[in-house]
């Protein structure tokens, strides 16, 4: 089988040239969509499993009906869609900043983008996620039910330095400011469990856990893994 690429999109971003193309893929004898930044490959659709999970083990974790939910990093969307499969959802916000993103999902260029914009539940918002945690929640915000985040590799390895403040006991009470009482952080990361990272969710969040969810890797032909880490507020 011949791999053959075609070139959906390509931008230049404040971090670098952003390119989504989408090629067939040998392994497994279908078509995937792919996303690099400079020469990095930052995302697959051969690999999702974890990224529907940061949804599903995030929600799971949240009690009660009529969930607010933020999600910090558009994509491929996944993410996104999984959390919207979830009934009790009522509205979903994304934050990504790069509106080249934003835009692929607009013209339905991804296979999750029909489902991801249809929905009247859906806000996609171009914003800074890691600036918005930072400020203060608007007067009269009631929180977020779940704040689910995957933009970074892992709590270790950003995409930008400057998100580094994110991942410790401070930059998380920040973030646990914009969740409701008793609402739900889960984060996705490439990394094994990080037990110096979980020091920081407990000094902050109750009942933290790090979910290691283990995938079948059609390229290596053997199994993957990747963290979800899973916390609730204490306010």
């Amino acid at each position: 089988m011949i791999t053959r690429f075609e070139e959906l999109d390509w931008q230049t971003t404040p971090i670098g040239d952003l390119t989504l193309r989408r090629r067939t893929e040998p392994a497994v004898g279908q078509e995937i969509y792919e996303v690099k930044l400079g020469d990095e490959y930052l995302m697959s659709s051969l690999f999702t499993v974890a990224e529907e999970e940061l949804s599903h083990l995030g929600l799971a974790a949240v009690s009660g009906d009529d969930l607010s939910v933020l999600v910090g990093g558009l994509g491929l969307g996944y993410t996104a869609v999984a959390a919207l499969r979830d009934a009790r959802v009522s509205s979903l916000t994304v934050v990504d900043r790069l509106g080249a993103v934003i835009g692929w999902h607009e013209r339905k260029l991804l296979p999750a983008s029909a489902e991801l914009v249809d929905d009247p539940r859906t806000r996609l918002v171009e914003d800074d996620f890691f600036a918005l945690v930072r400020s203060a929640p608007s007067e009269g915000h009631p929180g977020y039910s779940a704040i689910l985040l995957d933009v970074d590799h892992s709590p270790r390895h950003q995409l930008d330095p400057t998100h580094a403040d994110l991942y410790d006991a401070a930059g998380l009470r920040a973030l646990d400011r914009h969740l409701a009482t008793g609402g739900v952080f889960a984060l996705w990361s490439d990394d094994p469990p990080d037990q110096e990272f979980m020091v920081e969710m407990d000094a902050v969040f109750d009942d933290a856990v790090a979910h290691v969810v283990d995938f079948e890797n059609a390229v290596t032909g053997g199994m993957s893994s990747n963290t979800v880490y899973v916390a609730r507020s204490r306010a």
